[in-house]
């Protein structure tokens, strides 16, 4: 239990910080906010983040393979994990590697 409050306490100082958290007006499909936000939360990569959290060791660092260029939400999302779990996510992309660590990424929000 004391693990969700701290999960729930960074996400809100991590909201604040990045005040730009929630991108569903990039969805460009024609339903409501709540299927926009379902949209985005399947994405491939994120899933594949999902996955990894839970099963890799914590000493590990998570990798991502993408073929795609990654999504503005799935960044945040990535940036997100790296803050909030302490973990490094290192994750490639069609144009190049990003390595999310601490809530910041190596490509210094270039891509």
């Amino acid at each position: 239990m004391a693990r969700s409050s701290e999960v729930e306490t960074k996400y809100e100082r991590y909201k604040i910080e990045n005040s730009a958290f929630s991108v569903v007006e990039l969805v460009l499909h024609d339903v409501d906010d709540e299927d926009k936000e379902h949209i985005l939360n399947c994405h491939s990569d994120k899933l594949a983040m999902a996955f990894g959290i839970m099963k890799i060791d914590p000493e590990m660092s998570v990798q991502v393979t993408n073929n795609l260029r990654i999504c503005n939400d799935c960044y945040s999302a990535f940036k997100f994990v790296s803050y909030v779990y302490g973990r490094k996510v290192v994750v490639r992309d069609a144009h190049r590697f990003h390595h999310f660590q601490d809530g910041t990424c190596s490509c210094n929000d270039y891509w």
